[in-house]
């Protein structure tokens, strides 16, 4: 070792072990376990209502969701044949739904924090072998990585509040017993598109109760979820990811430094070195037939929810929300990228096919029936072949 290098036994697993002037701040980051629930709510309610306060959902629209939700209900209960106990669709502001949803998942997120703090000892040594500074690097983002977990969890949910109509807009199953609307945003939406208020709430009541009626199956629901456990805990990280963007920085001498280092804290991916393992790109096939078997299925039955209680603007709401849907924009790429639910236009047409395949064999009520039965979720080579998928369950 040279002269002025850096000792890996100064660094350790602790890059501040030896600046008493940072000690706190390490055990402070030491000791927030795996996901820092504190970091995640702030930037929830910072994300969701961009730092200022929101108005209370006004009761008037309170009472007209509760009366639309009614007449909405008949028409699932008869459309998919299941007697499905709907509980209290619920209008909340944005950072209520933040925060609501961000205790609903907690078990999803505290499960992809774990994976993503496995640390593989025999590549930190290595590393620190190899270059004592890059392992304080590797080091340095270890201790960080729950808080800005916390962070990019909590901007990720806040950001999604910002947009979303309710809990079914992203496919995933929830625990708790609640149906949550975002009242502004359906309302924003439907002025944005020159839509009819009543009709957008309307439609996006039919998506919420198609989406509770179909996770409200034992069986599917826990098969979906259980895939989607198993995408978030397959995360494998990587100790050296930042060390590695911060040697890339430097070898680019005609970058801004600034502005290069903005980027790189502004990627929280590569700030948590999450990296795709084998074992999700194995499983990203199944996953994927999955969520488009779901999406496919709930936006058919929304479809003929919504001829039914809205008549002609129907399609042309259909058509405005699927195609704000299928715009990706980073905060879209990051969700998906995290939970392993990719909505992009290929997948949500093989989902819309499959359906379709389906409908076309056995009808509308026998489907639903189908997607009650236990092992329901198609395999990759069921979703392009629905006849595969009606043969299996039929057995």
């Amino acid at each position: 070792m040279a002269d002025g290098d850096p000792n890996p036994a100064e660094f350790g697993d602790n890059p501040f072990a030896n600046l008493p002037m940072f000690g706190d701040l390490a055990k402070a980051l030491a000791g927030q376990g795996p996901l820092n629930w504190d970091a995640a709510r702030q930037f929830a309610a910072l994300s969701s209502a961009g730092g200022t306060s929101e108005p209370n959902v006004d009761p008037a629209v309170r009472i007209q969701l509760g009366e639309l939700t009614r007449i909405v209900e008949m028409h699932v209960r008869d459309l998919t044949g299941l007697d499905t106990a709907f509980p209290e669709v619920t209008p909340v502001t944005r950072s209520t739904w933040a925060q609501r949803t961000l205790d609903a998942y907690r078990p999803l997120f505290t499960e992809l924090a774990t994976s993503l703090g496995q640390r593989p000892t025999g590549d930190s040594e290595a590393l620190a072998e190899a270059d004592p500074l890059m392992a304080m690097m590797a080091n340095l983002s270890q201790m960080m990585a729950p808080s800005m977990m916390g962070m990019a969890v909590g901007s990720m949910v806040g950001r999604m509040a910002a947009r979303t109509f309710g809990q079914y807009d992203l496919p995933i199953p929830r625990g708790d017993e609640t149906m949550l609307v975002v009242p502004a945003n359906i309302d924003q939406f439907a002025s944005d598109w020159s839509l009819p208020v009543d009709e957008m709430r309307l439609w996006v009541l039919a998506q919420e109760l198609i989406g509770h009626t179909l996770f409200s199956i034992t069986s599917l629901r826990d098969d979906f979820a259980a895939l989607v456990r198993r995408h978030v805990g397959a995360f494998r990280p990587d100790p050296s990811a930042v060390a590695d963007r911060l040697s890339s920085l430097e070898a680019d001498e005609s970058a801004d430094p600034m502005q290069a280092m903005q980027q790189l804290l502004g990627d929280p991916a590569v700030l948590l070195g999450a990296v795709q393992s084998p074992e999700q790109a194995t499983l990203a096939p199944q996953l994927d037939a999955a969520v488009a078997a779901v999406v496919g299925y709930v936006d058919y039955m929304v479809d003929a929810v919504a001829v039914r209680v809205i008549g002609g603007d129907a399609l042309r709401i259909a058509e405005a929300v699927r195609r704000r849907r299928v715009e990706v924009a980073p905060d879209d790429l990051f969700v998906e990228r995290l939970l392993g639910l990719q909505l992009t236009q290929e997948q949500v047409q093989r989902g819309k096919t499959f359906v379709a395949g389906v409908v076309d064999r056995v009808g509308e009520a026998r489907m639903t029936e189908l997607f009650a039965s236990p092992q329901a979720l198609p395999t990759p080579a069921e979703l392009d072949a629905p006849g595969l998928w009606i043969a299996r369950l039929e057995l």
